[in-house]
């Protein structure tokens, strides 16, 4: 068996670690819903796609 060491030596993943955190504030947001599902309006709303389009054409992506 084979077991990772302790101590520092631990990868991180921002990606991964930036997808987990948006996928917990879609958990969130649809748990405090009051309708059966969030629209998609919400959505955009929770993971800030407009402040990211407005960002991307800032920077004239």
């Amino acid at each position: 068996m084979h077991v990772a060491p302790v101590g520092g030596t631990a990868v991180q993943d921002h990606v991964a670690l930036a997808e987990i955190e948006l996928c917990g504030d879609l958990i969130i947001a649809a748990s405090a819903a009051h309708e059966e599902r969030l629209s998609l309006e919400s959505i955009d709303e929770v993971l800030k796609v407009a402040e990211e389009r407005t960002r991307g054409s800032d920077t004239g992506d």
